[in-house]
């Protein structure tokens, strides 16, 4: 007789699922020829499946206009409707209204900078301004030139 599949023990059962399916997505795209020369390629897979299940994804799994309206609200920078769903269109290519993983890592790896990919590459712009020097640049002495 075949042996039950093992159920993840403790807490994170929701999480688990999801987790496993991102997981054979990144499998993907390491596979993927178009992808090959892409620096750290793991580690950005990595951290693109963390940042992707922080958003509250809906129960296809998927990032939908109110995850993005909240995530843009956290982030300081709320939208309109109306630009968040241009938001969206403009990372699905306006076949759909929900942002799928695949979309997303498409996003983050592609050589467009779109407003999405600005905010959710590790919401940096938000504590951007407090982590500038303040007062005037430091004296260079001889020994840092080039």
């Amino acid at each position: 007789a075949m042996a039950a599949p093992r159920r993840p023990s403790g807490g994170g059962l929701r999480r688990a699922p999801q987790d496993g399916r991102l997981d054979e997505i990144n499998k993907e795209f390491l596979c993927d020829p178009k992808f090959s020369n892409e620096k750290d390629l793991e580690e950005k897979l990595a951290v693109f499946k963390e940042k992707y299940m922080e958003f509250d994804l809906n129960n296809q799994g998927e990032i939908d206009l109110m995850s993005v309206k909240r995530m843009m609200e956290k982030l300081g920078a709320p939208k309109t409707h109306l630009e968040l769903k241009r938001m969206i269109s403009e990372v699905t290519g306006g076949v759909s209204d929900t942002i799928s993983y695949q979309d997303f890592v498409n996003l983050m790896l592609g050589k467009r900078s779109a407003v999405l990919k600005l905010v959710m590459m590790f919401e940096g712009k938000a504590n951007e301004s407090n982590r500038k020097p303040s007062g005037p640049p430091p004296e260079r002495d001889i020994a840092s030139l080039p």
